[in-house]
C-alpha cells in the first residue's frame, strides 16, 4: 500500500519555503499551476473550481488568505473556520499539492517569487479587474492566466446565509 502523505507537511507558512518546494518543481521540469482565495468554508464549487486549477499545470500551490487578511477583506465575523483548518482541508484534496498561508489582502509579493507557469482565477474577473500589482506579477513572470467560471448557486456566503435560516 502506498504511503500517505499528511496534509500538514505540506502547508508552507513562508514564501521562502513555498519558493524551495517551486525552485525544486522547475528542476524537475513540473509546471506550477497557483490560485489564491479565503476558501472559508469549503465546498462543491471549491472543489471543481481547484480541480480545474490543477488542470493547468503538474501542480497546484494554493495561495491561501491567513484569517487576519480574511478579516480585513470580508468583516470581524469571518473567517468561520481558522488559518490552518482551512489550509489542512485544501492540503487533504489529492488534486491540491501544497499551501501558501500569506497574511496581506494581496498575493502579489508571492506571485512575483514564485513565477508560476499558470495562474486560476475566478470567472468574475478578467486581466482589466485583476488588482494591478497582482496582474503585473504574472505579466512580469509570464504566467499563463486562466478564468475558471463559477459553479452556479455554490458560494460561501450562500452556505452561510443558508446557515442562518437554520439557527
Amino acid at each position: 500500500m502506498k504511503e500517505l502523505i499528511r496534509p500538514e507537511t505540506r502547508i508552507f507558512t513562508k514564501i521562502e519555503e513555498a519558493a524551495a518546494w517551486r525552485n525544486q518543481l522547475r528542476a524537475e521540469g513540473r509546471k506550477l499551476s497557483v490560485t489564491n482565495g479565503c476558501f472559508d468554508i469549503l465546498h462543491r464549487g471549491h472543489a471543481e473550481y481547484l480541480l480545474a486549477a490543477r488542470q493547468l499545470g503538474d501542480s497546484l500551490l494554493v495561495l491561501m488568505n491567513s484569517d487576519a487578511s480574511v478579516r480585513a477583506l470580508k468583516g470581524p465575523s469571518r473567517p468561520v473556520n481558522c488559518e490552518y483548518d482551512r489550509a489542512y482541508l485544501l492540503c487533504s484534496l489529492f488534486f491540491v499539492d501544497a499551501v501558501l498561508v500569506f497574511d496581506s489582502s494581496r498575493c502579489d509579493k508571492e506571485l512575483a517569487a514564485l513565477a508560476p507557469d499558470a495562474y486560476a482565477k475566478g470567472g468574475d474577473y478578467t486581466m482589466e479587474t485583476l488588482d494591478p500589482s497582482e496582474r503585473q506579477a504574472l505579466l512580469d513572470a509570464g504566467t499563463q492566466v486562466s478564468f475558471i467560471p463559477f459553479v452556479p448557486d455554490h458560494s460561501t456566503s450562500l452556505i452561510i446565509q443558508k446557515a442562518g435560516k437554520i439557527g
